[in-house]
C-alpha cells in the first residue's frame, strides 16, 4: 500500500531523482539561492529544509546522518558553520521560492529557491509586537 509519500517523482528514476536532489542541494548551499523549474524547487525545499533542522543540533551524529545524503565535505561544513547558525531561533521554512515565470526555450515554469535573510526574519519578529 502506497501510505504517506509526498515526494514528486520528476520524471526519473528513484536514483536519478535522489543524485538530482542532492545535486542541486549542495548548489543551494554553496550559492544560497539557485534558478531551477518550479516542480523541482517545490521538491528541493522539502529536501533541504530537514538537512537545515537537522544541521541546527551540530552534533556528530547529525553531521554523521547529513554525510549520508550530501557528499561534498566543504558543503557540509558550509552547512554547519554558516547557513544552519542563521536560523537557531526559527522552527523551519528556512527556504523561500519566487516564480519567474515560463523560460524562453520550452515554456517551463522557472523559480528562484534562496534561504531566507536574517533581515526577514527581524522583520516579522517586529512586525508581530
Amino acid at each position: 500500500m502506497r501510505k504517506r509519500k509526498q515526494q514528486t517523482k520528476l520524471s526519473r528514476s528513484q536514483s536519478h531523482r535522489d543524485a538530482l536532489l542532492r545535486n542541486l542541494a549542495q548548489e543551494l548551499v554553496r550559492h544560497g539561492r539557485i534558478i531551477t523549474t518550479l516542480p523541482k524547487a517545490k521538491a528541493l525545499r522539502m529536501f533541504v529544509e530537514p538537512l537545515v533542522t537537522r544541521a541546527r543540533k551540530n552534533d556528530d551524529y547529525a553531521k554523521r546522518l547529513i554525510a549520508r545524503v550530501i557528499y561534498d565535505k566543504t558543503v557540509i561544513e558550509t552547512l554547519f558553520t554558516e547557513v544552519a547558525p542563521r536560523y537557531i531561533g526559527r522552527s523551519g521554512g528556512y527556504t523561500r521560492i519566487t516564480k519567474l515565470g515560463p523560460r524562453q526555450g520550452d515554456g517551463a515554469e522557472e523559480a528562484v529557491i534562496e534561504f531566507v535573510p536574517v533581515e526577514d526574519q527581524k522583520e516579522t519578529k517586529d512586525d508581530s509586537k
